[in-house]
Parts: C-alpha cells; sequence; structure tokens
C-alpha cells in the first residue's frame, strides 16, 4: 500500500487528492492499486514515480505536470 507524509503538502492539493470529489481521488485510488508507484511530496507537491522514475507531478493550483506517458 501506498503511503505518504502529508505534512508539507499543498491544502489545495490534499483537497483534490484525498476527497471523494477531488479532480485527483480516482489517480490517488488507482494509486493505492499499482505497487509499482511511489510518491513523495517536495516543494508542496505530490511527485509520482513508476520503479524509480518519475512520471507525473500533482499540484495544488498549478496544471499537473506529465514527466513522461504512463498507465496511471
Amino acid at each position: 500500500m501506498l503511503t505518504i507524509d502529508t505534512t508539507n503538502m499543498c491544502s489545495h492539493l490534499q483537497k483534490k487528492l484525498f476527497e471523494d470529489d477531488g479532480i485527483y481521488h480516482p489517480l490517488w485510488m488507482a494509486m493505492l492499486d499499482d505497487a509499482e508507484l511511489t510518491a513523495v511530496v517536495r516543494s508542496r507537491q505530490l511527485h509520482i514515480y513508476r520503479n524509480g522514475k518519475k512520471v507525473l507531478v500533482l499540484a495544488g493550483k498549478a496544471t499537473p505536470k506529465i514527466i513522461r506517458e504512463d498507465k496511471l
């Protein structure tokens, strides 16, 4: 199961990610079921990695940054 430290995560991002009606909530649910994914909070954003390679950066107010194509 994926766990992340939300201490320094942007509050807007937390709402979008963890609340049932949040725009990123379906991503969070998919991430929980994918053992190849890891995530870390940096600069209040969520950086998502698959097998050690960054695939996506989610921010609270900015648009998501797709680093590489991924099934997520």
